[in-house]
């Protein structure tokens, strides 16, 4: 009996409102598929007055479930909290865009007014977002002030249906005297890629008022990071910039430093597992020393940050009150590289407020490590641009990627060799010193088997000629 009781009471606190005006059946687990199924849910919707959030996520709703629950909806004009994620697992996909476009025009013919519109976790790609496209455009959404699409598959395609959605509601609510402020844009997980994340950052850019941007783990490279860090800068009241596991590398890493140079109201950084590379930490770190004062977090780990860079970061932090935690974690810094960084974190009196450096990558062996990872990266890019151009059929976009394979041609021409030449070998025959000797790199041995033979002045002609 007495158990019983406990699960009767605990079924009746999730259907009963946890905050005022909501009504919760978060996390059953239930399987819901048709109108009957529904009655019960459909009755308290109905009978609950002044419902302002409801709590469907941790269930799954087939198509009639989801139309039965619209209905009831339809009458409920104080409504504003979607709360909508994780509530169509073992769904076929083709399920979902007619189970949102039941709900959300429900909400349109109650002239609802939403705050929070949360569908995270809810793998509906594409077509998903086509189901929300409507509610995205009508006055449901001119109030809206967070988008949480986390983890929904929506890909290219879905980013750009989404960012025209987004600017549809935009200018219609401005033409209306309110124009929409998103403050919160969650949509992680979602492979927007460089053309996704670019229609965002226009709408982003127009929109101006968002205080929140996560958009972690998304296949964007550096042309997708420069866009969205040309839309952050229009948006001065940015708190929180999560741009975790993206793909910087040096470009997309100044272009952010930049941004970040305009968001004196920035708390939070998380440019993790991002591959910002030295010459990006060493802008960011200029960005940090020149503004950013109430700073709380900054997370630059797993970037490939050798042992000079981290000293830079680490020293730009210096008198940000506010900073609660720096992450450098998983970089290339060494033994000694770390030391130096606690030492300088200890002389400012932040020591507790550096995070581990556990997992240190050890410093580079040789530099030519680099090199020739920029040089992967640059190709690596041209083919993705020559994928795109493809795509676009862009004449114009052809002629761009040749003149940026020009001088990625100039670039390694104009760099140091990766394999030392002969020259070098003699210099060092001739005039030996530790530094010259380690130039020489791991084949100095057969570099000073060729040149044993021959004279010295000879190697000083070669190196004046």
């Amino acid at each position: 009996m007495a158990t019983d009781a406990v699960a009767q009471l605990a079924d009746s606190l999730a259907k009963t409102q946890v905050t005022e005006g909501e009504l919760s059946y978060k996390g059953q687990g239930r399987k819901f598929d048709n109108a009957q199924s529904v009655e019960e849910m459909v009755k308290e919707i109905q009978e609950f007055k002044g419902l302002q959030a409801l709590r469907l996520e941790g269930n799954t709703y087939g198509v009639e479930a989801a139309q039965a629950i619209a209905k009831a909806l339809e009458i409920k004009s104080e409504f504003k909290y979607c709360y909508w994620s994780d509530m169509f697992t073992g769904r076929l996909r083709s399920e979902i865009p007619p189970a949102l476009n039941s709900l959300g025009a429900a909400l349109m013919t109650a002239g609802a007014r939403l705050t929070v519109l949360d569908l995270s976790d809810n793998a509906f790609g594409p077509d998903g977002v086509k189901g929300i496209e409507k509610l995205l455009k009508s006055t449901a959404c001119h109030t809206l002030q967070e988008l949480r699409l986390n983890n929904c598959g929506m890909g290219i395609g879905g980013g750009k249906i989404l960012a025209a959605a987004l600017t549809e509601c935009y200018k219609q609510s401005s033409a209306q005297g309110t124009p929409l402020g998103l403050k919160v844009f969650i949509a992680g997980r979602n492979r927007l890629e460089n053309d996704g994340a670019t229609a965002l950052a226009q709408a982003f850019q127009l929109m101006g008022s968002l205080e929140e941007v996560h958009v972690p783990q998304n296949g964007i490279n550096h042309p997708g990071v420069t866009a969205l860090a040309t839309a952050m800068q229009h948006n001065p009241q940015l708190r929180v910039l999560n741009l975790n596991d993206n793909t910087f590398t040096k470009k997309g890493a100044i272009a952010m430093a930049q941004a970040l140079k305009h968001l004196r109201s920035i708390q939070v950084i998380n440019f993790g597992d991002c591959l910002v590379r030295s010459e990006g930490a060493i802008a960011i770190a200029e960005a940090v020393t020149e503004g950013l004062p109430i700073l709380k977090e900054l997370n630059l780990s797993f970037g490939e940050i050798t042992g000079e860079a981290a000293l830079l970061v680490a020293q730009s932090v210096e008198g940000k009150a506010t900073l609660e935690k720096l992450d450098l974690n998983g970089n290339c810094l060494g033994d000694e590289g770390c030391d130096a960084v606690r030492e300088v974190m200890d002389g400012l009196n932040m020591g507790d407020l550096l995070g581990s450096l556990s997992d240190d990558e050890g410093e580079p062996e040789e530099d030519e490590d680099e090199e020739e990872g920029d040089e992967d990266e640059e190709g690596d890019e041209d083919e993705d641009d020559d994928e795109d151009d493809e795509e676009d059929e862009d004449d114009e976009e052809d002629e761009d990627d040749v003149e940026e394979e020009e001088d990625s041609i100039v670039n390694q021409v104009s760099s140091p060799p990766l394999v030392p030449r002969s020259p070098d070998a003699a210099s060092f025959l001739c005039f030996p010193s530790p530094d010259k000797l380690l130039k020489l790199g791991t084949k100095r041995a057969l570099l000073f088997e060729q040149q044993v033979n021959t004279p010295c002045h000879e190697f000083l002609t070669q190196q004046t000629t």
